[in-house]
C-alpha cells in the first residue's frame, strides 16, 4: 500500500490570525487538493489534520496532512506521517511559500536547501535528508526595506488576491502532476512559463 501512496503537506501557521497571510500560501493549497478529493481534513495522531483519498480510482493515494504546529515545527509531524504510513522522503511533497519566486509563479524541486525557510529546515532535519519534493509557491519579495519576516506574516494585497485563486490551483496541480508524471514532467509544464530553476 505504501508504494503508492503520497505524503503532501501543507505548510503554514496554526489559527485564524495566520490563515490568510503569504506563509500560508501551502495551507490553501492543501484545501483546494481538499476540495478536489471531496473530503475534509481530520486529527491525526502525528499533530497535524489529515485527509486521506484519491483524485480517481486506482490513481496513487495520497496523504494530504496540515501539521497543527507553526511553521518552524513542521519536521516532526511530517516524519511522523512519514513514518506512520512507510512513506519514503522521496514520495514527500512540502508546498510552501517561496520569496525568492516572482508572485504568481510556481517551481519545483527535489533536494537543495532550505534558502533560510524555517519549515523546510525542519522537515529536513526531522527527516535526516534534504531529499523530499517541494512545489515552491511564489510570493515574491516585499517591496522597499520591509523585513521579510514581517511580509510573509502579512495577507496578500489586494491586487494579489484577484489571482491568488489561480496561483493556487496551480501548486495544486503540480502537486499532483508530480504524483502522477514525475518530477521532470511536472517541471516542465511549470517553469516553461517562467523558466529558471
Amino acid at each position: 500500500m505504501a508504494a503508492e501512496s503520497w505524503l503532501i503537506v501543507g505548510l503554514g501557521n496554526p489559527g485564524a490570525k495566520y490563515e490568510a497571510t503569504r506563509h500560508n500560501v501551502g495551507q490553501m493549497v492543501l484545501d483546494e487538493l481538499a476540495t478536489r478529493l471531496g473530503g475534509s481534513f481530520k486529527s491525526h495522531q502525528s499533530n497535524a489534520r489529515v485527509l486521506e483519498g484519491r483524485v480517481n480510482p486506482g490513481e496513487p493515494k495520497l496523504i494530504l496532512a496540515k501539521p497543527n504546529t507553526f511553521m518552524n515545527l513542521s519536521g516532526g509531524p511530517v516524519a511522523g506521517l512519514a513514518k506512520y504510513y512507510g512513506i519514503e522522503p522521496d514520495r514527500v511533497i512540502a508546498v510552501h511559500d517561496e520569496l525568492d519566486i516572482p508572485f504568481d509563479t510556481i517551481k519545483l524541486k527535489r533536494g537543495g536547501g532550505h534558502g533560510g525557510h524555517n519549515g523546510l529546515r525542519d522537515i529536513q532535519k526531522a527527516l535526516d535528508t534534504p531529499e523530499f519534493n517541494r512545489v515552491r509557491t511564489g510570493i515574491g519579495r516585499p517591496p522597499g526595506r520591509q523585513d521579510p519576516a514581517d511580509y510573509v506574516l502579512k495577507p496578500f494585497s489586494a491586487q494579489e488576491r484577484e489571482t491568488l485563486p489561480m496561483l493556487v490551483g496551480d501548486a495544486a496541480d503540480a502537486a499532483l502532476l508530480l504524483v502522477s508524471e514525475g518530477l521532470t514532467a511536472a517541471q516542465q509544464r511549470f517553469h516553461g512559463a517562467g523558466g529558471g530553476a
